[in-house]
């Protein structure tokens, strides 16, 4: 089972099963020299911890960090920082039955069909959204690494739920209000409609998908290489990495689509300090593949949670007694619900950073480096 590192010279390892012991993250290519403590990745999985609202999962975790490496007298020290925190609540009897009745809409069945039913079942195993806690810790090291040498700021915030939309907000108001509600929404006003949607559609057995978008400032120009290495292409990817992500745009996105050329241009021009820049930003911060100064904009659309409709489970049984493959080690061909829809932070993941230390970084603006970002 491959594909569980993301990034090149800044690189995260995810590991860990929802129902096993422990989930985490291993993060290699840090450099030497940055403040770090459990505190500081703890306050941003308190943001992810479930169980703490009636729109997220019930699933009650604690979710306390242990950094078992990399770190010592406070600093990084260049060395693969490791992660975890413990699986607490796993009671695994409800997953029993998805053994030989698998879930409409969740990877149960493809799952156990290509791995040969070796694979974790319980709670959705590597499939889970439980996973994305290791986003969390990478993420939490990553962000205060681009604060610090880039002066980066990262915000990302829930803009839809069932339809119902907030009205746009500047960066500041998103980054001071997004977390005064459990829908992780600065529009207050659109916050409690989008509550109540969530409320009524539960009351009725049913759910709803969201749009989350995230925005990035300070971003250096020219970060990203042209054709399969553009910077977009990479953030939409770490992106659909993401349980139930479905679609990603940038700037005016899917809605650009339906401009005209002169409406969803960006035109040029020179400011107070001679620097030729857009005076918008349809192009959401990156043009050809390379970050162009301006803000990075870009949204995730994610799914309803599956929702499991009253099905007869003897058909299903039966086909996958037929269908079921012989408990084999398949070598060579190993090879997603988010749990709530309100935002967690989403952000960058350095790729390609080329210092050591962050007292010998140099011009950080000179270096080459890509970003892909990464989601709680």
């Amino acid at each position: 089972m491959t594909g569980n590192i993301l990034g090149e010279r800044f690189v995260l390892v995810s590991f860990g099963e929802s129902h096993g012991k422990a989930v985490g993250a291993v993060v290699d290519g840090c450099p030497a020299g940055l403040s770090l403590t459990e505190e500081d990745i703890q306050r941003e999985l308190d943001f992810r911890r479930p169980g703490t609202s009636p729109v997220a999962t019930p699933r009650a975790e604690a979710d306390k960090v242990e950094i078992l490496s990399g770190v010592f007298n406070g600093y990084t020290e260049g060395s693969p920082i490791c992660l975890m925190t413990r699986n607490t609540d796993t009671d695994s009897r409800p997953y029993e039955k998805i053994r030989s009745l698998p879930r409409p809409g969740h990877a149960d069945y493809v799952a156990r069909m290509k791995y040969g039913g070796f694979n974790d079942y319980r709670g959705g195993g590597r499939f889970s959204a439980r996973r994305t806690t290791a986003y969390v810790m990478g993420g939490a090291i990553a962000k205060k690494l681009l604060l610090k040498t880039l002066g980066t700021r990262i915000v990302a915030y829930t803009v839809e739920i069932g339809g119902v939309k907030a009205e746009p907000v500047a960066f500041e108001e998103a980054e001071a209000h997004r977390y005064d509600n459990d829908v992780r929404c600065p529009d207050q006003e659109a916050a409690e409609s989008m509550r109540r949607k969530i409320m009524d559609t539960k009351g009725h057995g049913d759910s709803v998908g969201g749009i989350v978008e995230c925005v990035a400032q300070g971003v250096p120009l020219g970060l990203g290489e042209p054709c399969f290495s553009a910077l977009d292409s990479d953030l939409a990817r770490a992106m659909l990495s993401l349980p139930a992500a479905k679609g990603v745009d940038f700037g005016s996105g899917f809605e650009g689509s339906r401009l005209l050329g002169s409406e969803n241009n960006d035109p040029l021009t020179v400011n107070k300090e001679g620097r030729v820049v857009p005076t918008s930003n349809n192009a959401g911060g990156i043009l050809g593949g390379l970050s162009s100064g301006m803000p990075i904009v870009l949204r995730v659309a994610f799914k309803p949670r599956a929702v499991v409709p009253g099905i007869e489970s003897e058909p299903i049984e039966q086909a996958l007694v037929l269908q079921d493959v012989p408990r084999r080690i398949a070598v060579g061909d190993q090879e997603v619900d988010v749990r709530q829809l309100a935002a967690n932070e989403l952000v960058f993941l350095i790729r390609n950073r080329r210092f050591q230390t962050i007292q010998n970084g140099g011009n950080l603006l000179r270096i080459s480096a890509d970003i892909a970002l990464c989601v709680y």
